[in-house]
């Protein structure tokens, strides 16, 4: 509560509700626990900030939007910058980029950055949708949610928390950009399932089941089936791809030191697959039924029990 990531006694008990130090134990099991300590808070600022997207609040949008650009920004900067847009979770972004980007090359950095930047994007962009009523069908919707997962960063952190790096040739692989998405799909998906009544009870139309109802005009249930389905699919698209990644690094001429970081980069994709699903079915997160202050902010649509962004209309230079 001292670094205002959580302003209220309420907003603390929801907070911990989560559970979030089993969150990254289970995702990053190879890690220190020095790591795990920062890891966790990384998990913090991700999940809160993530909260912040839900309310739909007049000039909401814009006022995620800028702490997402500033959030984009900060790993393109000199490091110990200090951010342009000052609040909760820029402040504590930029501490923990410090750390997370230690010892790792350029080219593991700018990797890391770019999917960050392209989850936070696509972040915005579905806020912006939420606050124009758009409503997307299922081909864009899944696309879309492929980003907005935010897999592919969380992915590249696992090379962090061991201290590897997949050769940059298996990384710009069709098979490996493959099975990095195919991952994706199945998570995304195990988490709109695991998280369905949280959506419903904000509203929320950005949930695979809520889509399929809607796109197919099915019943609930028999949306979630399909759900189900689609990410058994992307579960086994994933084990047919993993299975020819030894033929890759024959096609490559990886040494043995090079296969033995490509056999930690898939351990760290399983890792994430089986260690969030695991979380997920115990987190106070994904709750079927909230009470008390989280659920009067889901009932008014406030996204989150604690407001931590920006006043609107204060984006033009350092924010107090």
């Amino acid at each position: 509560m001292s670094r205002g990531l959580v302003r209220s006694d309420a907003g603390l008990l929801e907070y911990e509700s989560w559970d979030l130090p089993q969150a990254a134990a289970r995702t990053y099991p190879h890690a220190s626990a020095e790591d795990l300590y920062m890891l966790m808070n990384w998990f913090s600022l991700a999940f809160l900030f993530d909260d912040q997207f839900d309310a739909n609040s007049a000039g909401h949008a814009e006022r995620v939007t800028a702490v997402a650009q500033e959030m984009i920004t900060i790993p393109f900067r000199p490091p110990g910058s200090l951010p342009d847009v000052v609040c909760p979770i820029t402040e504590a972004w930029a501490e923990v980029w410090s750390w997370l980007s230690e010892g790792m090359s350029e080219s593991w950095r700018n990797r890391f950055a770019s999917s960050w930047a392209r989850f936070l994007a696509a972040h915005s962009h579905e806020v912006r949708l939420s606050a124009a009523g758009v409503q997307l069908g299922l081909d864009d919707y899944v696309a879309l949610r492929r980003i907005t997962v935010g897999i592919h960063h969380s992915i590249d952190a696992a090379e962090r928390s061991r201290g590897f790096e997949v050769p940059v040739q298996v990384q710009a692989h069709e098979l490996m950009r493959a099975m990095r998405n195919a991952a994706a799909d199945a998570i995304a998906y195990m988490n709109d399932i695991h998280s369905l009544e949280r959506e419903e009870r904000r509203g929320d139309p950005h949930n695979l089941v809520t889509v399929l109802r809607r796109d197919r005009g099915w019943s609930r249930q028999v949306a979630i089936e399909e759900a189900v389905r689609m990410t058994n699919r992307h579960l086994n698209l994933y084990e047919r791809l993993e299975s020819k990644m030894p033929e890759l690094c024959d096609e490559l001429g990886l040494d043995a030191d090079g296969r033995r970081s490509v056999d930690m980069g898939v351990e760290g994709i399983r890792n994430w697959i089986r260690g969030n699903y695991d979380w997920a079915l115990s987190t106070g997160r994904y709750a079927e039924a909230k009470a008390g202050a989280a659920a009067e902010a889901e009932r008014k649509g406030q996204g989150a029990v604690d407001d931590l962004l920006p006043p609107i209309g204060t984006f033009e230079g350092p924010l107090k």
